[in-house]
């Protein structure tokens, strides 16, 4: 596991993508599907231009995860694991609760609050956009009904699953992918519930779950669908990050109201 500050590394802005964990001995099928998507995001922003360190949140307490990513230029927060309902208020026993991992919850929900003091850009992905969520204050619907979110009953690499999307026309992630209507693929059995602080919903589903979140004034997106899965129009995560590049390019951004 990468374990160098971003300070020393080359002056390319860094991204720093941050995982759960890189160990499900329990889990292997799970594990072997959550680490091929998170490569690709690796493999995405650096192809997009950016020095990219991968880390493991739960691997590491929390002051070690801040002091590893200080100097991160951007963040991605990737997908996972339930977060554990004491962060937002809740209780555990819920339908579907899978295992929790509380040092990647608190390091991760701490990386987006030093983020929204910063400025610094963040891009959440399916469980980080539930992390942008819940660190500014906002809470969970912590299960959702069967339906168009994720295939039930099938083997891990057939879980995700394609549904229709809309964008707020005056979104910036309708800008950045270039659409008010898209196609994606998902996995989820949780969804945003209240929203957080200055978060704002701009994206929802057929059955009206929120889809994508924006914060109106700092450069924070979450999406609750998989930019990165195999199937998902190969331009959604290369835009995405060419999104997050122009606004570490362009310190004043703002997101769209």
């Amino acid at each position: 596991m990468t374990t160098t500050p971003l300070a020393t590394m080359t002056a390319r802005p860094t991204l720093a993508v941050i995982e759960v964990t890189r160990s499900r001995p329990d889990r292997p099928e799970y594990h072997a599907k959550v680490q091929t998507l998170n490569a690709t995001v690796v493999d995405a922003g650096t192809a997009g231009g950016w020095t990219v360190v991968r880390l493991a949140a739960a691997d590491l307490e929390p002051a070690a995860l801040l002091d590893l990513t200080d100097s991160a230029d951007a963040v991605v927060i990737v997908g996972g694991e339930d977060i554990d309902p004491s962060f937002y208020g809740a209780e555990a026993g819920y339908e579907g609760e899978t295992p929790h991992f509380l040092d990647a919850d608190a390091g991760q929900i701490a990386l987006v609050q030093r983020a929204a003091d910063r400025g610094t850009p963040v891009l959440g992905i399916c469980r980080g956009l539930q992390i942008i969520n819940v660190a500014l204050g906002g809470d969970l619907v912590q299960h959702i009904d069967d339906g168009i979110h994720r295939n039930i009953g099938v083997p891990i690499d057939e879980i995700l699953s394609t549904h229709a999307v809309v964008l707020r026309s005056t979104s910036t992630l309708a800008a950045a992918l270039g659409d008010t209507r898209i196609s994606v693929q998902s996995a989820h059995h949780q969804s945003v519930g209240r929203l957080g602080a200055g978060l704002t919903s701009v994206a929802t589903a057929p059955d009206g779950l929120v889809e994508a979140v924006e914060h109106r004034s700092l450069p924070i997106t979450g999406v609750q669908w998989h930019p990165e899965a195999p199937d998902s129009p190969a331009a959604q995560l290369p835009l995405l990050l060419a999104s997050l590049y122009r606004a570490v390019e362009t310190p004043e951004f703002t997101q769209a109201a």
